[in-house]
């Protein structure tokens, strides 16, 4: 496992777990039981995803059963659109920290840059220097929004968690984020399984030549431009082969090769569409 060292000196692990659309409940803590014993140590979560209290259930038996020690875990959550202002920020974070049955969280986003996330960025910023988390970041922020939010915020976001895949490789994306010191971190770095991603030729043709799979050839990809990976599996086998990616490298032809299928845009979401706007913004996760 490699790590990268964030913009405050604090060391992230460059692969993590992702929960999101795993049902909360039995589904999820079993999910992360098995991340956990399959060597994974940063697991992803937030406060939309509805799951939090399975995953602090999941971290609180490993821990408590001496698999791993708190301190060698790093825990994700997210503030949600609901919640955003400096008083709601603070009091969501409240919630999630009860949630995940933790004195701290090692890294707290803003999920989406909606709402009053300055107000949001004031109160994470107080909590970070109140030692309640280790390090704060944000998600989704397109280049020109995470660009006036690094300029003019106290502490630069530490990460930036965005799509980025073979699809959507988010190039000028990154180029920002390196220019202010901001970690890059991929959520759907299978694409969601769009594009028939795992059956893609050219990724099955380099994958052949490394003796690896083609999911894992995804996950290499990004791990070597600089971008944190936090692949999802319900499957303990399936985990374990998406954390099996520390032991090969693509050279510059395979990377080369993949950057050709790049089609520049998202066919996930869209961010630049006002109904995708009022449908986040208006989506509520509690009363």
């Amino acid at each position: 496992m490699d790590f990268v060292k964030l913009n405050n000196g604090v060391k992230m692990p460059m692969e993590g777990f992702g929960v999101f659309q795993v049902p909360d409940g039995a589904v999820t803590e079993q999910a992360v039981l098995d991340a956990i014993d399959s060597g994974y140590r940063l697991i992803d979560t937030a406060a939309a995803y509805q799951n939090e209290e399975a995953v602090g259930r999941a971290v609180a038996k490993r821990i408590a059963d001496g698999t791993v020690k708190r301190e060698d875990l790093f825990i994700t959550t997210k503030l949600w659109v609901q919640d955003a202002g400096y008083e709601a920020a603070k009091a969501a974070f409240a919630t999630s920290l009860k949630k995940l049955r933790l004195d701290y969280i090692d890294l707290y986003l803003i999920h989406q840059p909606m709402g009053d996330y300055y107000g949001s960025w004031r109160a994470m910023e107080e909590l970070y220097e109140a030692g309640k988390i280790r390090a704060i970041g944000v998600s989704n922020f397109y280049p020109h929004v995470l660009a006036d939010l690094c300029i003019h915020a106290k502490i630069v976001p530490a990460v930036n968690q965005v799509e980025c895949h073979p699809f959507f490789q988010q190039k000028d994306a990154l180029k920002t984020m390196a220019e202010f010191g901001v970690v890059p971190e991929a959520w759907g770095p299978f694409a969601e399984g769009k594009h028939d991603i795992f059956k893609n030729p050219l990724l099955l043709d380099i994958a052949e030549k490394h003796g690896k799979s083609a999911a894992q050839v995804i996950l290499r990809w990004n791990v070597q431009r600089g971008v944190v990976v936090i692949p999802k599996s319900t499957h303990k086998e399936r985990m374990s082969e998406n954390f099996a990616i520390w032991d090969f490298a693509l050279d510059d032809e395979d990377m080369e090769r993949i950057a050709e299928l790049d089609i520049g845009h998202s066919e996930i979401v869209n961010h630049f569409d006002p109904n995708f706007v009022k449908m986040v913004g208006n989506w509520k996760i509690h009363e």
